[in-house]
């Protein structure tokens, strides 16, 4: 097996690793329990209960809102950034909130399916090392609050007591928390089948190929995953699918030494290091 350590390492981060086997439950871990800031990554859960919730005619997809431009939570994408008042349906937010990570598309849909109920389904699937804090606005609130200023900080001095980065007092996780969830969606044991399959294709539709796809440049292995982001913070966590059937969920977290917001080797590292785990898990 690879030296997951040392490749962390080099590339200037603390790692934390998962991976697994969704069908027979083999699996590589490296410190796979430690509590770990999921940034956006939390979206996973939401999308789970939305979904469940569906199933349960709590509500309609289908159901068209109206996201006023004067209460975006801040973001660099989807209705994050655009000018005016949309008016779409909830499971379009959803997309939005999977594929580009879209802030204000997750704080909609938090408000319709509520923080309690994502956390109780947690629970109910023993999850116990996740939970969700806050919604986006309140996660980005407390940085404002931490640092006193808009702009994101590099300055270790302010990142080293931001809340937003303490697992404690943040929307958290550990890495095999987040497989597991990750393998209830492609068992079909996380909601009902329609809606795991429906899942399962918005993951599959993430823009991002830098991170968790970097370390599978093939045409016939498909990745399906979502990115989390802050400072100092880069995860991915997703499901790597090969053409013989066998299919890996994987969860990568990291935490550089650095404070730059550009981090190209950690965003490197996950894809690496996932690589070296299901390599290790195929022979």
């Amino acid at each position: 097996m690879t030296d997951l350590e040392g490749l962390f390492r080099t590339a200037g981060v603390t790692g934390f690793l998962h991976a697994v086997d969704v069908d027979t439950g083999a699996e590589v871990a490296h410190r796979a329990d430690d509590p770990v800031v999921t940034a956006s990554v939390f979206k996973v859960a939401l999308l789970v209960e939305f979904f469940r919730q569906a199933d349960g005619g709590l509500l309609d997809p289908a159901e068209r809102v109206t996201v006023r431009a004067d209460r975006h939570t801040a973001g660099s994408t989807g209705v994050s950034v655009m000018a005016d008042d949309v008016t779409m349906s909830l499971r379009d937010l959803a997309y939005l909130m999977i594929a580009v990570s879209d802030n204000t598309a997750a704080d909609t849909l938090i408000d319709r399916v509520g923080l309690p109920e994502v956390n109780a389904m947690l629970a109910s699937f023993h999850l116990d090392g996740t939970w969700v804090e806050h919604n986006c606005h309140d996660l980005f609130s407390s940085i404002v609050e931490d640092t006193g200023q808009a702009e994101m900080p590099t300055d270790p001095a302010l990142i080293a007591g931001l809340r937003a980065l303490d697992p404690a007092r943040t929307n958290r996780s550990t890495p095999r928390d987040m497989t597991g969830l990750l393998g209830m969606i492609w068992r079909d044991e996380a909601a009902s089948a329609a809606s795991c399959a429906a899942m399962r294709g918005l993951f599959g539709l993430q823009v991002w190929p830098h991170r968790l796809a970097a370390g599978f440049p093939y045409d016939d292995v498909a990745v399906s995953g979502k990115t989390g982001t802050l400072p100092t913070i880069r995860n991915e966590v997703g499901v790597v699918e090969y053409p013989d059937g066998g299919r890996y969920a994987v969860a990568v977290f990291t935490r550089s030494y650095g404070t730059a917001q550009n981090q190209p080797r950690a965003d490197a590292v996950i894809g690496t290091a996932a690589r070296a785990a299901v390599e290790h898990l195929r022979g």
